[in-house]
Formats: structure tokens, sequence, C-alpha cells
């Protein structure tokens, strides 16, 4: 009785260990954060229907799919989770813990690569956008322009430091580090050099690396809270859509649409694919090339041909 007393009732206490050191081999953080998630989601689900992780077998993974499906899941996710939890026991068969991967042949939903939840804006609602964070304070000026021009994700910015601003063959650069852990420099054009400098409390005029009046670090993070403290996602995500609302733009618009809007707007302005990709640390091309398919799916949209007809 003793023994079952201290067996550990859980699938994270049993294989809390495993799992972490799954983690910890995944290159990129925010990764690790997101796949966290759904491996705490498939531990529960397991829990709740008294089986073991490293015991189940294929038609477990159907039932939960099914389950996440008939719950609301959007098949994006779905099919992203999937993919978590195979990576999960592929990590698990590498490791001799199991003889195989029980993920490794359930179906995973069906997905439109070419289509994006994203809400994108137009060149207009661009400059509003820009024009309400100029009006908000420096911080919101700083992320919209940086974001927005330069296409960046939210997280690589929000992970930048200033000693991350430098200078590269007569330009001013911000080095990030993409998803993967790939480092990269973003062109910073005039525009976000002044909004970053303002926001630093140095003018970007004076051609010098930028600095922070915040002495509380030698190389302080860009963006902070007033206290010195990194700026949260969510935060900077809540700001993203104050800003949108109060330029009075509509539909649901996050830093996602500034980076979507990145790609829409420099394909209507002459840039190719080709240096898009790179701008936007595209691994695939596919995935640049979504956005041209998006942008030209909705101009070229027979129903406003229909409209006109019938009008």
């Amino acid at each position: 009785m003793s023994d079952l007393a201290t067996y550990p009732t859980s699938n994270a206490e049993r294989h809390g260990d495993l799992g972490g050191s799954w983690l910890m081999s995944l290159p990129s953080t925010n990764t690790q954060r997101a796949y966290r998630r759904d491996l705490v989601e498939w531990f529960a689900f397991l829990d709740a229907r008294d089986l073991d992780a490293l015991t189940v077998e294929r038609r477990h993974l159907d039932w939960w799919r099914n389950w996440l499906t008939d719950t609301g899941s959007a098949l994006s996710t779905v099919a992203r989770k999937l993919a978590a939890i195979s990576s999960f026991y592929r990590y698990a068969l590498a490791e001799n813990v199991i003889v195989a991967n029980p993920a490794q042949l359930v179906t995973r939903p069906k997905v439109d690569p070419d289509h994006s939840a994203t809400n994108g804006m137009t060149q207009q609602q661009a400059h509003d956008l820009l024009d309400a964070a100029r009006e908000d304070d420096p911080r919101s000026l700083a992320l919209v322009s940086l974001l927005l021009v330069t296409g960046a994700r939210l997280a690589e910015v929000l992970n930048a430091r200033v000693d991350d601003l430098q200078h590269d063959t007569g330009h001013r650069v911000l080095v990030i580090r993409r998803k993967g852990g790939m480092v990269a420099k973003l062109a910073l054009p005039p525009l976000v050099v002044d909004a970053l400098g303002t926001y630093l409390g140095q003018s970007a005029a004076e051609g010098t690396q930028l600095v922070t009046t915040d002495a509380a670090s030698a190389n302080p993070l860009i963006f902070t809270t007033r206290t010195g403290k990194a700026w949260a996602a969510s935060e900077a995500f809540r700001t993203v859509q104050r800003l949108a609302r109060r330029a009075g733009i509509e539909g649901s618009i996050s830093p996602h649409s500034l980076r979507h809007t990145h790609g829409t707007l420099a394909l209507d302005n002459g840039v190719t694919l080709h240096d898009l990709q790179d701008s936007m640390g595209h691994a695939d091309p596919r995935t640049t090339r979504r956005y041209d398919r998006a942008r030209r799916r909705l101009e070229k949209s027979s129903a406003y041909t229909l409209a006109n007809v019938l009008s």
C-alpha cells in the first residue's frame, strides 16, 4: 500500500523529466513555450482517462485529435499540436524510452497552406496606425515602426538588446535571433532609427550608437517597462490592438498583422519575392509566396466582377 500511495499519479509527475529534456533540445524558446503547452494538454487528456503517455497507441492519439476538433480547435491548431506530440515521441524513441512513435502514422488535418487567419492592412491603414502610435508615446511608435517597416516578429524585437543596434557597411541595423536560433540583421531606415532614438533618449541624427538612459543593466533590453523590466509580449500585443482601434482600423489587428502588412505592401511596391524572403527570414520560399497569393486572391476576386455586372 505504501508503494501505491507514493506512486506518481499524473503523467507530468512520471514523465516530467523526459518532457523537460525534450523541450530543452528544441532550439527556439518560442517553440519550447508553445510545445510545453501542448504537452501539458496531452498529459491532462491522458490523466483524465487513466492512460500513461509512454504506453499509449495510435488510436489514443486519433481519439485526442477528434476530441480537439469536436471541442472547437482550429484545424491548424490541431495539426500543430499533433506535430508537437510527435516530436516528443521521436525524442523519447531516440532516447530508447519507447520502441515506436505512436504519433507517426496519425492522420493530421489538412490545412490550406495559403490560408492565414491574420488580418492585414492597406497602405492608408498602415499610415493611420503609425500616426496613432506617434500620438501615443515614444515606445509605441518605436514598436510599431520597427514591426511594420522591417517585418520583424514580435518576439524577435522584444528579445533584442541595446547592443544589438549596430552599424554595418553604412547601414543602421538591428541584430535579431530568428526562429530556430538563426542570427540576422535588419536594415533600419531613418524612420525607424528616429523612432528608436526618441524612445531611447538620444537623437539618431548624432550618428552614434543608440544608448538607453536605464543604468540598471550594461546591456538592457530595448523594450522595457517604466521600471526597466522586460515588456511582456501580451502587453505589447494589447498596445497594438489599442492603437489599431484608435486609428479606426476594423478587424482584429495583432503584431503579426504588421508583419503580414509589411509583406503585402513590399510586394505592392516592387520588392521581389526573393528579396522579401531574405528580409522576412523565411526558410521556405513558399511561405513568402503566400503573401503574394493572399493579396491577389482578394484583389482579383470574381465577386467584384459579378457585382459590376449585376449592379
